[in-house]
């Protein structure tokens, strides 16, 4: 009998949340021929959105273990993870303690690039750095100390691996109403990111995300569009002058209406 593989449309969400979204059956696919090159069907490629550029203080927060370390440092957010898998032990401590957090604060932002703070050590009366949770991994010490490892090239505040996005400078808060079924969602997002990159998001609630058009209903109905942010879509932050007037930041979260349009995350060859 003819080889086959078999793969499965990994939809986030589906079959979970969202309106009617289901998991897709496993389809089947005969192997390529020999000398071939073998890629993801189109229905993977599509299901897996692009890695996020920005992060909130909230998404940073859930990453708080050894298993899974991430801080922010002036308006970056580090994965600190295979850094502590690398050193295991005592100097790993401070940062696994401070996992989930923004660690700005241990850092002289007028250098550049920015270093470790420099302080005057209480005790000794002496120039030491700043390391409020204790010494930690790739401090340099002032005095000789032969017990440190000079082995790394670069230390992990300045090393470029360890960077996985930015820290927004704002979030916000945004409702997606499905005009299909009523189901509305609130979404907390970077003020930075474009109506696609919060499409994105919504995937996780709505498989299908991408067979809608946005809309923002005012006087009339527009079409938003997607390469631009909110604010470029004249969905504006009003959150301060809810504060000016002494009102809670949620006492109004803006809408964004999406109307579906047609199965466009399915292509063709799966209906037959």
């Amino acid at each position: 009998s003819k080889a086959t593989v078999s793969v499965l449309n990994w939809q986030r969400g589906a079959g979970t949340r969202g309106e009617g979204a289901r998991p897709l059956d496993r389809q089947t696919f005969a192997p390529p021929a020999p000398g071939v090159s073998q890629s993801p069907p189109l229905c993977v490629l599509r299901a897996m959105p692009p890695p996020k550029r920005y992060f909130t203080p909230n998404e940073v927060m859930r990453h708080n273990t050894d298993e899974d370390c991430w801080v922010s440092v002036l308006g970056r957010v580090l994965d600190l993870t295979p850094l502590i898998h690398a050193y295991p032990g005592l100097l790993a401590e401070p940062l696994i303690k401070a996992a989930g957090t923004d660690i700005s604060h241990w850092f002289d932002k007028t250098q550049d690039p920015p270093d470790i703070r420099k302080c005057i050590d209480p005790n000794t009366g002496l120039q030491t750095y700043f390391q409020p949770n204790g010494k930690f991994i790739h401090v340099p010490s002032l005095d000789v100390d032969k017990s440190m490892d000079h082995g790394y090239e670069v230390p992990w505040w300045k090393n470029e691996r360890y960077v996985i996005g930015m820290l927004t400078k704002k979030p916000r808060m945004i409702r997606i109403i499905n005009t299909l079924n009523h189901a509305e969602a609130t979404l907390e997002v970077c003020s930075e990111e474009t109506l696609n990159e919060i499409q994105n998001r919504y995937l996780d609630i709505n498989a299908h995300a991408g067979s809608y058009t946005w809309k923002r209903q005012e006087v009339e109905s527009r079409e938003l569009d997607m390469t631009r942010t909110l604010d470029e879509n004249n969905i504006l932050d009003e959150s301060q002058e809810f504060d000016r007037l002494g009102l809670s930041d949620d006492y109004y979260v803006p809408a964004i209406h999406i109307y579906f349009d047609d199965d466009l995350t399915v292509d063709d060859w799966q209906a037959k």
